[in-house]
């Protein structure tokens, strides 16, 4: 009998990226690759070992892990590729990125099927 959490995680992982994601550019060096993603947040709060917090907020990019494949393998971020995100007519570029020692992605759910991708943007 398969997992019924998995199942509707799946079914609900299908109706965030059929309703809720617009189309955006996954760029690793020359190699990008188009994928439907929804965009969210995440605020860090980073302790500088000195008594001071630091506040970090990223702009993430949920992305289905299936659709992120370069060259035909299966691939995970990282710091340093680039997602292009079309805005009223400008294309504004998100860096990959974590603060501090923070990975800069994550999984979104239990059964490993959406990606959280932090990103900062770097320019237009």
């Amino acid at each position: 009998m398969a997992d019924l959490l998995e199942q509707s995680s799946a079914w609900l992982d299908g109706q965030r990226r059929k309703h809720l994601a617009k189309p955006v550019t996954y760029c690793r060096g020359q190699a990008e690759v188009q994928v439907p993603a929804t965009v969210g947040r995440t605020t860090f709060e980073i302790d500088s070992g000195a008594g001071v917090s630091e506040r970090f907020e990223a702009r993430d990019f949920i992305i289905t892990a299936a659709d992120l494949v370069l060259g035909g393998a299966a691939f995970t971020p990282e710091r340093g590729d680039r997602i292009r995100e079309s805005v009223g007519g400008e294309t504004l570029v998100y860096e990959v990125v974590g603060p501090g020692q923070e990975l800069c992605w994550r999984w979104s759910d239990p059964y490993r099927l959406a990606i959280r991708v932090h990103t900062k943007q770097v320019g237009e």
